[in-house]
């Protein structure tokens, strides 16, 4: 209430209280005159004071009723003003079915005067053999449900022609809960060029692009089936995806990426034929349909176009953005004979140009599809695994190259095909981050190590430092760096006892937001190394800006350093920059005599490989610690390396 109406309302009540005061005074001072003693002096000031009361009451019920008469009044008017202004098409009808009040669109859209409604049986206007049981399935409809959503209708203009519509309504009930009349809406179907126009384009175009979508993709590919088999005539469909897009739509904002694809859209359309169709399916895929019959397709020239265009820069927000694409061919009839089996071997194509390496066109072919077969078999199988507690961690030990002593280990995950036969590392982990599963497999292989370590450390047994190797989806996972502390403080381990490896095309392409995430992680306690080092795009150089303590030299180094100088000369150039950066360094695949003296003689840290333990599994790994904490752990010297000793290893005892 406003203060004005407050103010109002205190001087009535004043007011009214004072006036009935006065006219009981009179009244008792009338009866004193008659009869002096018919009141005392107490009782005739509480006459007054009732006087006065009453008088509030009845002036505050005359002010209540004039307000509730004025804004029953304002409301009329209102509801007049807005059933008159209103666009939408709205009725109300009585218990009967007769028309109270029609919104002017109503009278408009339908070409009635006012007065040649109002009161009229609404399913007069109603189209149809048989008014009378629409009328009555409508009236039982909302006696019962109490409300009726969406039914179709055609409504009668004046001029006789019909309009195809919808209704809603809600019925109005009374104390006793009977029907006594109803609310409605009328929805008009489109019956004008422009308005179907509009909604074939919003069933078969992309609002953001405006190209074709899928509907009219698969629409388009019938077309072309139709023409081919008729014309005995090849044509190709490009599947193609912006590489690192959801990058660029995690670090600069989704609005961001729209406009991206929107100039996307606009680029490749400059030279996109118009018989050719250049579709957008979701998110940052596309198809490109070539299926012009009076061309001689040269398939090669189309994908390499699209590669060319989607490699120049984009500027968007004045900032300049660099992106690549993954390109995958069907052929028809080749690769498949129905849009279904085209889009699925494009698609399966591109996946395959992704795995090597991306910005790259790939051809399908029947060994694709057999190896798409065997990855979702693969994903299948390890979801198994995951949600049965069928998978398996193996550790692999690190030792110390100078003094032979082993100084941590390495997580591994296992798991088996159906078979029973041991799936490569690689494969799960590449079938991992494609499908999904590389952030709940390495929550599990994180939360595993340190429930591991921590069981080793309550067993009395060296101290060691647990390396689990994560995907780089995780540092771009939210909450990461909180889940890693639960995981830590529950497992009962120390902070630095836990060292977290990172491939380096992982940290690299993040940039900033690596740096970010792995110091937060360091200021943790928590050790930090970078998996695979020498096989990415980095250099040594970079390394400066990033928080890690360790490097672990790629096993493709390793492995080849004794046949190939231009390897040996990497990791000679790895070890003394990392030293001058303060940095530790771990050699991964040591299987050699050759390849151990090599390292040692070059100040290499730490090795890791078949030449000193294989991976095992904790329980095997028990009781390698167990042997190595009563063995004595010598070197015999540099020049006679067969003689220095490392726990566990057979080959060099």
């Amino acid at each position: 209430m406003s203060q004005s109406s407050t103010s109002k309302r205190a001087v009535l009540i004043i007011g009214c209280f004072v006036l009935g005061v006065l006219v009981t005074g009179g009244i008792v001072a009338l009866f004193q005159r008659v009869d002096p003693t018919s009141l005392n002096f107490g009782s005739a000031w509480l006459l007054m004071l009732l006087g006065g009361v009453a008088s509030v009451a009845i002036g505050h019920s005359r002010y209540h009723l004039k307000h509730v008469r004025t804004a029953l009044k304002n409301h009329q008017m209102h509801t007049r003003d807005f059933y008159r202004t209103t666009p939408a098409l709205l009725l109300s009808i009585d218990a009967r079915g007769h028309l109270l009040a029609v919104s002017q669109a109503w009278l408009d859209r339908l070409g009635y005067p006012r007065e040649a409604v109002l009161g009229q049986d609404f399913f007069d206007f109603v189209a149809g053999r048989d008014a009378r049981r629409l009328k009555q399935e409508y009236l039982q409809n909302l006696a019962e449900q109490g409300e009726i959503r969406n039914t179709p209708y055609q409504l009668r203009r004046h001029n006789g022609t019909l309009i195809d519509v919808s209704l809603s309504a809600v019925a109005q009930t009374d104390a006793s809960g009977h029907l006594k009349g109803s609310f409605a809406v009328v929805y008009v179907q489109a019956d004008h060029p422009a308005a179907t126009e509009r909604i074939q384009r919003l069933a078969y175009f992309d609002p953001l692009t405006g190209l074709p979508n899928r509907a009219l993709l698969n629409d388009r590919l019938h077309q072309a089936i139709a023409l081919g088999s008729r014309e005995n005539h090849q044509f190709g469909v490009y599947f193609f995806d912006l590489d690192h897009f959801k990058w660029i739509n995690d670090t600069h904002g989704h609005a961001v990426g729209d406009q991206l694809l929107c100039a996307v859209a606009q680029r490749l359309k400059a030279f996109i034929r118009a018989e050719d169709t250049f579709a957008r399916l979701a998110g940052d895929e596309f198809v490109i349909v070539q299926a012009d019959p009076t061309q001689d397709p040269n398939f090669t020239v189309m994908g390499r176009r699209i590669l060319e265009a989607l490699r120049q820069p984009w500027h968007i927000e004045g900032r300049e953005f660099f992106t690549t694409a993954s390109v995958g061919l069907a052929i028809y009839p080749r690769d498949g004979e129905d849009p279904q089996a085209l889009l699925k071997n494009a698609d399966t194509a591109m996946y395959e140009a992704k795995s090597r390496g991306r910005n790259n066109l790939r051809f399908y072919s029947e060994a694709m599809n057999a190896a798409a077969r065997i990855k979702s078999d693969l994903e299948s199988r390890l979801l198994d695994a995951l949600s049965r507690g069928e998978l398996q961690q193996h550790y692999q030990p690190l030792f110390n190259l100078a003094t032979g002593r082993m100084t941590g280990v390495e997580a591994l995950l296992r798991c088996s095909d159906n078979t029973g036969q041991p799936i490569p590392p690689e494969q799960i982990i590449s079938v991992a981050e494609e499908s999904g599963l590389a952030f709940p497999l390495g929550e599990w292989v994180l939360k595993t190590a340190c429930g591991q370590l921590k069981t080793w450390q309550d067993q009395g047994l060296q101290p060691l430092r647990m390396a689990v190797n994560l995907s780089g989806h995780h540092i771009r996972q939210p909450g990461f760096i909180d889940r890693v502390e639960t995981i830590i403080q529950t497992s009962g381990i120390q902070s630095n006892t836990l060292e977290i490896e990172l491939s380096e095309n992982c940290i690299m392409s993040q940039g900033n937001d690596s740096i970010m995430v792995l110091t937060d992680l360091k200021m943790r306690g928590i050790n930090l190394a970078i998996d695979h080092f020498g096989s990415g795009f980095s250099s040594l150089l970079n390394l400066r800006h990033f928080p890690i303590h360790r490097i672990k030299i790629s096993r493709e180094f390793i492995r080849d350093m004794m046949h190939n100088p231009d390897y040996a000369a990497v990791i000679e150039a790895i070890l003394l920059m990392a030293g001058s950066l303060d940095l530790d360094v771990t050699a991964v695949g040591v299987e050699q005599l050759g390849q151990l003296n090599f390292l040692r003689k070059r100040s290499c840290g730490e090795v890791q490989g078949q030449l000193f333990a294989t991976a095992m599994t904790a329980e095997n790994m028990t009781a390698f610690l167990r042997q190595a904490e009563g063995r004595r752990q010598r070197f015999a010297g540099p020049n006679n390396p067969q003689q220095q000793s490392f726990p566990g290893s057979k080959e060099i005892h």
